[in-house]
C-alpha cells in the first residue's frame, strides 16, 4: 500500500512534518485556517459555509475556487474528466447532470458534446455559477441550451424520476462530510435512468478516515462502497481511473432496478 495514502493530514505530526518541508505555506495555511474558523462560526450549516468559501474563492479566481492553479490546468481537469465519460459511451443523446458543475470545467465540453438540452448543471453557490455564465458565453454555447440551477442540498427533489442517464459529481465528496454523502446516494437511484450510472471522486485513504479545516474529507472505499449498498444500489471502486494523472479515486454508482 502507497504511503499517501496511510496519511491523516489531521494529526499534528503531519501538519508539523509538513510545515518543517514547506516554510513558506505556513503563513497560506495560518491565514486560511483563520478564514475557515469566521465562517465556520457564522455558518455551521456545511452547505451554507461551503458556499461563503465559494463566494471568498470566486471572488479571487473562478478557475481557483474549482481547484485549478491555472487556466491551463482548468482545461487539463476538464478534458480529463470528458474523455473519460466519452470513452466509457457518453453519447449526444444522453441525458446528463452534473453535480457541483462550478464555472463549466468540464461543463462546456459536456455541453458541447451533448443534444441541445441535455446538460443540467446544478451547485451550492451563485456566485460560481455566474461564472459558469460566462464560460457558457465564452465558448459560445448558448444554442445547446443548458440548465444552471442552484440548489440547497442533495434531495434532488426538483429532478424527474428515472431521467438520467449519466450523473457526475467531481471533486464534490471530496469537500462533503458523510452526512451529505448518504442524502445524495440516498436520493441518485431515482433520477437514474434505466442502465443509467453515477460516477463521482473522493479523496480516498486507506488509513484512519479523516478532514482537514472542514473543507478536505478522506474516506476508505469500503465505507462509500457500504454506503451506497445501504441506499440498493450497486457500487464498483473505477480501477482504470487511477491510472489518469488525478488525485482522486472514483467510484460508480448503478441502480439495479
Amino acid at each position: 500500500m502507497s504511503t499517501p495514502l496511510l496519511k491523516n493530514r489531521a494529526s499534528l505530526t503531519h501538519k508539523l512534518g509538513y510545515a518543517v518541508r514547506n516554510p513558506a505555506r505556513i503563513a497560506p495555511y495560518v491565514k486560511r485556517t483563520a478564514r475557515e474558523t469566521w465562517l465556520r462560526l457564522k455558518h455551521p450549516d456545511h452547505v451554507a459555509y461551503y458556499r461563503a468559501v465559494m463566494a471568498s474563492d470566486t471572488g479571487r479566481n473562478p478557475e481557483a475556487a474549482v481547484g485549478s492553479r491555472s487556466h491551463e490546468r482548468w482545461l487539463a481537469l476538464g478534458e480529463m474528466q470528458f474523455d473519460y465519460l466519452v470513452e466509457h459511451g457518453l453519447e449526444p443523446r444522453h441525458r446528463m447532470l452534473d453535480i457541483g458543475c462550478g464555472n463549466l470545467r468540464a461543463g462546456w465540453r459536456f455541453i458541447a458534446h451533448l443534444d441541445a438540452g441535455n446538460y443540467y448543471g446544478i451547485d451550492i453557490s451563485p456566485d460560481i455559477l455566474i461564472a459558469a455564465k460566462r464560460t457558457l458565453t465564452t465558448y459560445e454555447l448558448q444554442p445547446k441550451l443548458p440548465h444552471l440551477t442552484i440548489t440547497q442540498d442533495l434531495t434532488l427533489e426538483f429532478l424527474p424520476s428515472g431521467h438520467f442517464d449519466v450523473v457526475h459529481a467531481h471533486s464534490v465528496f471530496s469537500h462533503s462530510p458523510i452526512h451529505v454523502i448518504d442524502e445524495c446516494l440516498a436520493h441518485v437511484g431515482r433520477i437514474l435512468a434505466p442502465g443509467g450510472f453515477f460516477d463521482f471522486t473522493f479523496d480516498r485513504t486507506e488509513g484512519a478516515e479523516h478532514q482537514v479545516l472542514r473543507e478536505d474529507f478522506y474516506y476508505r472505499t469500503e465505507t462509500l462502497l457500504r454506503l451506497a449498498g445501504k441506499h440498493g444500489l450497486e457500487a464498483r471502486f473505477m480501477e482504470d481511473w487511477e491510472t489518469r494523472p488525478h488525485g482522486q479515486s472514483k467510484i460508480r454508482v448503478n441502480n439495479p432496478a
